[in-house]
This record gives structure tokens, C-alpha cells and sequence, in this order.
């Protein structure tokens, strides 16, 4: 008898029967993974807002310049009739603010009539319309990002404060009315009751 022989068939019969009982365990190890599910990825229709990217609305911005120019060089005409009716007046006035707070002038019914349009409600210069530019321009600045609501409102009472002190003391009712509708609309936005598009839109 072949020593060799026997041998060699003993090592093949015991690496035959060694691979089939890993062949074994390797198809139920698959077999397990196959019946695991799977992590699936289901897309989220939201993006989030941190990945939001925020631009300035300059044709915004050009047309309420533009706008408040022509509203402003307006009103500084009226002021300069009004002024021209009173020059004796306006000549001891220091400055045109003294001169139209002291409210020692008279006033033709024509332009008392418009001034008053002006300021009316529906009015270009009335608490709802002014505090609506007002927003849209702080709005169009930071591209309407909620998150920098903070520093507009905060750069919106240095102005405020100016133009106080520019008056001389505590500004007309109608400023102050348009101060705390500002203020609103800009707590409504920061609080998420006002999407900033509103004010981006118009």
C-alpha cells in the first residue's frame, strides 16, 4: 500500500468536506444579510434654510431710490412754496426744521390740500406706506434673509433717533405711528408671520 496515496486522498476527501461546510456558512451569512433591510434614502423635498443664499434686490433698491428722490425733491418744492409765501419768517427761522416745527405760517388751501393727501392714510408719505418702503428697503439690502432682521432694526432706530435730533426733539405723531408699525412688521418677519418675500415682491 502506497503511504502517498493514502495520504493525498485522506488530505483531498478533508479539504473537500472543510469547503463545503464553509460554502455552507458562507450562503447562510448571505442569506442573513439579504433579509436585513437596507438603509434606504428618501429624498426630503425641503432644502434647508441654512443653505439659503441671500441676495440684495438692487433694481429694488434703484427704484425705491428713485422714487423717494422724486417724493422728496416734491416735498422739498412744497416746502420751498410754503417757505416763499413766509420769506420774512423763514429769514429769522434757522434752519428749515425750526422754521416748520415753530408752525408760525400760513398756508395756501392748495397746498395744505396736498400736504394733507401726502399724509392722509392712503398716502405716499402716510404711516402704512412709509413703513411698507421702509421695510422693502431693509428687505431688498439683505436679500430678505430673516436672520439679519436684528441689525435692520437696530440701524432703523439710529436713524430714527437722527432724525429726532435733526428735529430738535420728539418727532410728529405720524413719525411715531410709522416708527411702531416698522417695528411690527419687522417682529412679524423676524417671528415668521410675515414671509420677507412680501416685501421683496413689490
Amino acid at each position: 500500500m502506497n503511504v502517498n496515496g493514502v495520504t493525498s486522498s485522506q488530505a483531498a476527501s478533508a479539504y473537500s468536506a472543510y469547503t463545503s461546510q464553509t460554502k455552507a456558512k458562507e450562503a447562510a451569512n448571505t442569506t442573513d444579510v439579504k433579509e436585513e433591510a437596507a438603509a434606504v434614502y428618501e429624498p426630503s423635498g425641503k432644502t434647508a434654510e441654512t443653505d439659503k443664499v441671500y441676495k440684495s434686490n438692487t433694481a429694488m433698491i434703484d427704484k425705491l431710490k428713485a422714487e423717494v428722490d422724486a417724493k422728496t425733491e416734491s416735498l422739498r418744492s412744497l416746502v420751498e412754496k410754503l417757505m416763499g409765501q413766509q420769506a420774512t419768517k423763514y429769514g429769522e427761522a434757522t434752519d428749515i426744521w425750526s422754521f416748520l416745527k415753530s408752525g408760525d405760517y400760513e398756508v395756501d388751501p392748495e397746498t395744505k390740500a396736498q400736504a394733507q393727501a401726502d399724509i392722509a392714510e392712503d398716502g405716499y408719505w402716510g404711516v402704512e406706506k412709509t413703513s411698507d418702503r421702509i421695510v422693502q428697503f431693509a428687505m431688498a439690502l439683505t436679500g430678505g434673509d430673516p436672520d439679519k432682521v436684528d441689525s435692520m432694526i437696530d440701524a432703523f432706530k439710529k436713524g430714527y433717533a437722527q432724525a429726532e435730533e435733526t428735529w430738535g426733539g420728539k418727532l410728529p405723531e405720524i413719525s411715531q405711528k410709522t416708527y411702531d408699525a416698522v417695528l411690527d412688521k419687522f417682529e412679524k418677519i423676524k417671528s415668521g408671520e410675515t414671509d420677507p418675500a412680501t416685501y421683496l415682491n413689490n
